[in-house]
């Protein structure tokens, strides 16, 4: 009997599922976190590693990152105001949400020059 071939089974990696907003909605450390952008103030910004520090998380400033990434869509957070360290636009300078979170901030009076913010926009956890 001629042996039969198995095509292997792949799976997509995990970033590329879907989201499931229940199951991220009822994780109190993205709870946390979506607290914490919420009261960045308008003109203001902070960074992910200091928005991790002020929702309890120390050193989770990717954990920042997956929380707006997942953040549910009705809940809009103004995810614009959370850039990488040093007050830079983490997004690759030709994409579009790179354009699209300097746009945002310029229009709440945030200048953008050369992917960074001004460094005495960027609130602290002491700021929160």
């Amino acid at each position: 009997m001629p042996h039969a071939s198995k095509k292997p089974i792949t799976l997509a990696p995990q970033r590329n599922r879907s989201r499931s907003p229940a199951s991220s909605s009822d994780n109190p450390a993205f709870q946390a976190i979506w607290d914490t952008v919420s009261i960045i103030p308008r003109g203001q910004v902070s960074t992910y590693g200091a928005v991790a520090r002020a929702a309890g998380l120390p050193g989770r400033a990717r954990l920042t990152g997956l929380a707006l990434r997942l953040a549910p869509d009705g809940m809009h957070l103004p995810w614009h105001r959370v850039l990488g360290a040093g007050g830079r636009i983490v997004f690759p300078k030709a994409s579009p949400r790179f354009r699209e979170q300097a746009r945002r901030l310029k229009a709440e009076g945030v200048a953008v020059k050369d992917g960074r913010v001004d460094p005495t926009r960027i609130m602290t956890p002491d700021d929160f």
